[in-house]
């Protein structure tokens, strides 16, 4: 094979590696993420997590602009330490799971900042009420998939959550920090 050929051939392997790896993610796999949250209550960390979710996801790193998802979570899945904080967080005054059974984001925006750090800004509906949010995302390319990765604070107060004598936070603090990991998967 002469020498010109050669460089074609590794040239037109390298533009079909770059076309594979340039396809949208579409997908997230659920057994490979997590939503989680912390909060203080009678000032104590405590931790808790989301068992079910599930997304939409258009997101190709290289034109994060172009990106869009929404995300829903199960409320009634809640993972809150024991059975008698999940029992207590699905009712009227919490999340109201009966009535509003799912929170759900919605991307607006999403702007690269840096190499593999993106601006997420969207929509974060509890309980009916919907508010603007705005995080930082990261990506990690782990071979066809990605991991992204971010967090945000809520205040519960925003959304109703923890009504009647929980409305107060000398017991449960009103700050939320929401994490999320969420391996990705891209489009065929």
């Amino acid at each position: 094979m002469n020498t010109v050929l050669k460089i074609l051939l590794a040239l037109s392997g390298t533009a079909l590696a770059l076309q594979v790896q340039a396809a949208p993610y579409q997908s997230i796999v659920p057994a490979k993420s997590g939503v989680t949250f912390q909060f203080k209550q009678m000032g104590v960390a405590m931790d808790g997590r989301f068992t079910k979710f599930s997304a939409q996801v258009n997101f190709d790193p290289a034109k994060a602009e172009q990106g869009k998802a929404s995300f829903e979570v199960d409320l009634a899945s809640v993972d809150a330490g024991s059975s008698e904080a999940d029992d207590e967080v699905v009712t009227k005054s919490w999340f109201n799971a009966k009535a509003f059974p799912k929170a759900q984001f919605v991307t607006k925006r999403i702007q690269q900042t840096a190499p593999n750090q993106y601006e997420v800004q969207g929509t974060l509906s509890i309980k009916g009420l919907t508010r603007e949010v705005k995080f930082p995302m990261k990506h990690t390319a782990q071979g066809k998939d990605g991991l992204l990765t971010g967090s945000f604070t809520l205040k519960r107060a925003d959304y109703n959550i923890g009504e009647g004598m929980w409305a107060k936070f000398d017991v449960v603090a009103n700050d939320i920090q929401v994490n999320f990991s969420l391996t990705a998967t891209l489009g065929k």
